[in-house]
């Protein structure tokens, strides 16, 4: 008689790189946990069981965790409060025997970094090193995928990058990742991958690339610091949320996201999404 293979929990399933791990696990048969906070907005799948869990909710979150072998963690949505919600639900994981998670950190994470929000995914990132778990951290470079929302409606892309680069990876490539591994976790513990597109490109190239591909004129206008935040006050943001935006363009100017990795093609043993070919499918 086989032993009944743990189910895999898997995280931010309403979201799009959770919600395609999730199918990825589900075309293979794994059994799973999907934690959502909206479980009506939960995929449907084959083997999949929904469970309504904040971050925060450290019982709902030791329910749904018990008897879960492996745990993918998506970063919650941008909040003020976010490295709370994390280390609340890294020590429910801990507390409900996860023996192994998968984290989605970014790329540069450190105390240090000039873009606010990756601070928190190193202590992040610390606090799972800390908790005896078995781990594997995704540090994902800037989604490709957000690079057409920059465009001003204008057709200007404003930020003070310089000629700052950036090496930005698709979503798709992030989750096909996550679910190669949450197949295989053992082979991949201990391991912190960054995950980027093949090329590092500035915001004026991006600008031209897309210009190509939607065929309209599209620029990149070079911001000081206080014209970044006069551009954006239309928005009437939070003042870290505002930093965090901001901090985007400027740890490109720092060079804090111009490292190309191969650690895409390593995992799926073909080349990470370029940005011309992510539009071209996008059409």
């Amino acid at each position: 008689m086989s032993t009944p293979v743990p189910p895999v929990a898997v995280t931010g399933v309403t979201g799009a790189i959770g919600g395609a791990v999730a199918r990825h696990l589900a075309d293979a048969g794994l059994p799973q946990r999907l934690l959502a906070r909206t479980p009506a907005r939960a995929p449907e799948l084959p083997g999949a069981s929904v469970h309504e869990v904040a971050y925060g909710d450290h019982a709902a979150s030791l329910a749904a965790l018990t008897g879960v072998s492996t745990l993918l963690m998506v970063s919650a949505a941008e909040d003020e409060h976010r490295l709370a919600q994390h280390v609340a639900f890294v020590d429910a994981a801990a507390e409900a025997g996860v023996r192994h998670i998968v984290y989605t950190s970014f790329q540069g994470a450190a105390p240090d970094a000039t873009f606010t929000l990756a601070r928190d995914h190193h202590a992040t990132e610390e606090r799972i090193r800390a908790s005896g778990m078995a781990w594997t951290f995704l540090r994902d470079a800037f989604y490709i995928d957000f690079v057409s929302q920059l465009v001003g409606e204008d057709g200007v892309i404003r930020g003070p990058a310089g000629e700052g680069r950036v090496a930005a990876v698709t979503r798709a490539d992030v989750a096909e990742v996550a679910a190669t591994i949450l197949r295989d976790p053992a082979a991949h513990a201990g391991a912190a991958y960054e995950l980027t597109g093949p090329e590092a490109l500035t915001m004026a190239e991006i600008a031209a690339t897309v210009a190509d591909a939607q065929g309209r004129v599209v620029t990149y206008r070079d911001e000081t610091l206080d014209e970044a935040r006069a551009s954006r006050a239309v928005w009437q943001a939070p003042e870290w949320q505002v930093d965090a935006w901001i901090s985007t363009y400027t740890a490109m100017a720092a060079g804090e996201m111009a490292h190309v990795s191969g650690d895409v093609e390593r995992v799926l043993g073909r080349p990470a999404t370029s940005l011309a070919a992510f539009l071209a499918a996008e059409g």
